[in-house]
C-alpha cells in the first residue's frame, strides 16, 4: 500500500564510493553552508561536492578555511545564524576540532558532520580505525556508524533530519578508505522524495532574528551550569526515540529499515559477535558459513552509538551463552570503548552470558574471515578471555 505522504519514485542504482555517496546525498539536501578543510581520507567528499557547486547543482556556500578548528568554528557560527550547516573531517582534524565540538553540542546546534574515520598519530598513519570518533564519543554529539556505501548515503539523510529534530549535532561515521574509497552499488532515492523527507529548515531560534534577540554561549556559573548539562543529557537520551521515529518515516519511501542496531541471525544464537562499521560485512560472511555447519551463531551490528541503546542491547543478548565484542580502537589504561558499553548494558540486566574483548584493525590492519571465525571458535569452545585479545597482530 502506498504511503499517503510519499509517492514512491523510481530509484536509480549507480556505482559510488562512500565519499561520492555522501556528496550525492548532500546535493539532494542542498545545505546552506559547508565550511571545510581537506584531510585524508575525507577529502573526496568535499572534492565531489565542490564540483557539484561549480557545475551549478547546489547553492551551498562552500568556505575553505585554514584548519579543521576553523571549519567547526565557522559551522558553529553559521548554524547559530540559522543556516543548515554541514562539514566533514577525519583523524587529527577531528582531534583539532575537539574544544569546539563541546561548544556545538552545548549550544544545541544541529550541525551534520561526515567523518571518514582514521587512526590518530603518532606514529603517522592515514588508514582507517575508530580512534578518532571514539576519542570524541563524550563530546555530546549523536554518532551513527555505517557498514557500507548504502548506509553512508542513507545516514547522511537520516543524520541531517535527526540533528534538526533534536537540535543536537550529528556525526555520520564511515570507515576510512575501506568505505570512503571503495566502490559499491548504491540505490539513490529521487530528489523529490529526499526533499520531502528532509523538509525546509526552519530554526526556531537564530542570531539574525532581531525581533527576538538571543544570546548564544552565555556565561554559566555554578548556579546554572549544572542544570544546562542535565538538560543536554536529557536531550541526547531523548534522541534515541526521535531516531526511531525518523527511520520509520525513512522506511516508508525508501523500503530500507534502520533500527538502533542490526541483529543478524541472533534470534536463536548462542554465540554472538558485536561490531561496528564495515567489519560487520565480513562478520556476516562468517556467520553464514558457520550456520551452514549447524552452529548457532549471530552478529549484532551497532548503528546508533550515541546515545547508546543499553536496555535494547541487553534484551537482545539475554538468550546467548557467550558474546565477543570487537573494537577498532583502544582506550588506553582502560577497557576498549565498545566493550565497556556492552559491559554496562549487561550489568543491570538479566543476561548471564560470558563476555570477551577483542581489538582488531588498528591503523588499517586487515581483518579476515579467519580472524572472526577464530573468535566464534573461542566462544563455542568456552574459551573466555579475561584480558583483551588482539586479532591479526604480531603480539
Amino acid at each position: 500500500m502506498q504511503n499517503k505522504k510519499y509517492k514512491i519514485q523510481n530509484k536509480q542504482k549507480k556505482a559510488f564510493t562512500g565519499g561520492a555517496a555522501t556528496a550525492e546525498a548532500l546535493r539532494q539536501i542542498n545545505p546552506d553552508v559547508m565550511p571545510v578543510y581537506p584531510i585524508t581520507p575525507q577529502t573526496p567528499i568535499v572534492e565531489a561536492f565542490a564540483k557539484m557547486k561549480a557545475d551549478g547543482k547546489v547553492d551551498t556556500e562552500i568556505v575553505t578555511v585554514e584548519s579543521e578548528h576553523s571549519a567547526i568554528s565557522m559551522a558553529v557560527g553559521a548554524s547559530a545564524a540559522g543556516a543548515r550547516t554541514v562539514t566533514a573531517t577525519s583523524s587529527q582534524g577531528l582531534a583539532l576540532m575537539n574544544e569546539i565540538l563541546y561548544i556545538a553540542s552545548g549550544m544545541r546546534l544541529p550541525i551534520t558532520m561526515i567523518i571518514s574515520s582514521r587512526a590518530l598519530s603518532a606514529p603517522i598513519n592515514i588508514h582507517g580505525d575508530h580512534s578518532d570518533v571514539m576519542g570524541a564519543r563524550d563530546t555530546g554529539w549523536i554518532q551513527l556508524f555505517c557498514e557500507d556505501v548504502q548506509e553512508v548515503y542513507d545516514n547522511t539523510l537520516i543524520g541531517m533530519k535527526l540533528a534538526e529534530k533534536t537540535e543536537l549535532p550529528v556525526m555520520v561515521i564511515m570507515d576510512g578508505f575501506i568505505t570512503s574509497h571503495s566502490v559499491e552499488v548504491l540505490e539513490i532515492l529521487s530528489d523529490k522524495s529526499v526533499k520531502k523527507f528532509i523538509g525546509e529548515f526552519k530554526p526556531d531560534r537564530n542570531l539574525l532574528d532581531i525581533k527576538n534577540p538571543l544570546t548564544f554561549g552565555p556565561l554559566g556559573l555554578p548556579d546554572s551550569y549544572f542544570e544546562f548539562k542535565i538538560d543536554q543529557e536529557d536531550a541526547i537520551v531523548e534522541a534515541k526515540k526521535k531516531y526511531l521515529e525518523i527511520t520509520k518515516e525513512f522506511k516508508k519511501f525508501s523500503g530500507r529499515s534502520y533500527d538502533l542496531f542490526e541483529k543478524y541471525q541472533t534470534d536463536d544464537a548462542e554465540y554472538i559477535v558485536i561490531v561496528a562499521g564495515s567489519t560487520a560485512g565480513t562478520g556476516k560472511n562468517v556467520v553464514d558459513k558457520l550456520r551452514k555447519k549447524g552452529q548457532k551463531v549471530g552478529l549484532l551490528k551497532i548503528k546508533l552509538f550515541r546515545p547508546f541503546p543499553y536496555e535494547e542491547i541487553s534484551r537482545s543478548l539475554r538468550k546467548s551463552k557467550s558474546v565477543a565484542v570487537l573494537d577498532r580502537a583502544l582506550s588506553f589504561g582502560s577497557v576498549p570503548p565498545l566493550y565497556s558499553e556492552i559491559v554496562n548494558a549487561l550489568h543491570s540486566s538479566s543476561a548471564t552470558c560470558d563476555l570477551s574483548s577483542y581489538v582488531y584493525g588498528l591503523g588499517g590492519r586487515d581483518i579476515f574471515n579467519a580472524n572472526i571465525e577464530k573468535v566464534f571458535t573461542d566462544l563455542i569452545n568456552g574459551k573466555i578471555h579475561k584480558k583483551t585479545e588482539y586479532l591479526n597482530a604480531n603480539k
